[in-house]
């Protein structure tokens, strides 16, 4: 029986073809598993492992992680702060509609990942969080009147906030901040609260003014009360410095000075009263005297 080198030389290139198209796959297969085999995980973010859909209880945390491949998926779930704005609907206790804008900053615990993704997915913003955040806005507004709501924004707030948790917290969603950026009412509603602000300042305008009034009557008053009290020492003073004049005019007079001075201004006439101690008390008419003397004799 005689062999076809033919055929068998035209057989060998194909063998050799073949294996080198085994080995390809081979390294595509270990390569494709190799970059299945491990996982990272960003920055501000928890990974949550799928074991062929089954959600492990216990999450990555950020960085260069192995898993099994093609068995294991690794799901990311953000751990950052995150902003949810909205408008919302409401009514207050006086039954004005609000219309306002919110803002909620909040974000998932790291530790509720995988709870979260096994029961709610990653869509839990949506899902959990806006129905929450309408429902307790439109609860805290209805304890309010509308012009609480204006001049107590911060109350309205930090009531929501605590709604808030207390519903969403059991999730691992924490609220971090809770802001009512605008309210808005009816344009009726407007016009009346500017007309009774109005109002308002133009009564605080006629007050103070009155208060004005009477702080310049008792200032007038207080600056005449104290002139005459001035003016009363003054003439007090002036009396007290009179009376200290005379007593000591008083106390330096003696008889010597007062002879003294009755001899400095008498003129030569022989005075016409006399006192029993020289003073001149009693009227001495010489001249009559003397003519009643001639007379008599």
């Amino acid at each position: 029986m005689g062999v076809n080198v033919r055929e068998i030389n035209g057989n060998a290139p194909r063998k050799a073809n073949l294996k080198g198209v085994k080995w390809i796959v081979i390294g595509a297969v270990a390569i494709l598993a190799a970059a299945n085999s491990f996982t990272i995980v960003p920055a501000g973010n928890t990974g949550v492992v799928l074991t062929l859909g089954e959600v492990s209880s216990t999450p990555l945390t950020e960085g260069f992680h192995l898993k099994a491949p093609f068995i294991q998926t690794v799901e990311d779930m953000s751990n950052k702060i995150q902003v949810y704005e909205t408008p919302a609907s409401a009514v207050s206790k006086d039954l004005q509609t609000v219309s306002s804008s919110i803002a909620v900053n909040y974000k998932l615990v790291s530790d509720k990942s995988p709870e979260m993704y096994k029961t709610v997915g990653v869509d839990y913003q949506t899902i959990l969080i806006t129905p929450v955040v309408q429902e307790c806005m439109k609860s805290a507004t209805a304890k309010y009147n509308a012009e609480q709501l204006i001049t107590d924004r911060e109350s309205v707030s930090n009531e929501v906030k605590t709604a808030l948790d207390s519903k969403l917290n059991s999730y691992g969603i924490y609220i971090e901040k809770f802001n009512i950026v605008n309210f808005d009412f009816s344009a009726e509603f407007n016009t009346a609260i500017e007309a009774k602000q109005v109002a308002e300042q133009n009564l605080l305008k006629t007050k103070t003014e009155q208060e004005q009034a009477k702080v310049i009557a008792n200032t007038e008053a207080e600056k005449k009360v104290i002139a005459a009290k001035a003016e009363a020492e003054a003439i007090l003073k002036q009396a007290q410095a009179q009376a200290d004049a005379n007593k000591l005019l008083e106390e330096s007079l003696s008889d010597k000075v007062i002879a003294y001075e009755q001899i400095q201004k008498w003129d030569g006439v022989m005075p016409k009263v006399t006192g029993k101690d020289g003073g001149l008390l009693i009227d001495v008419n010489i001249d009559d005297s003397a003519a009643s003397s001639a007379k008599t004799n």
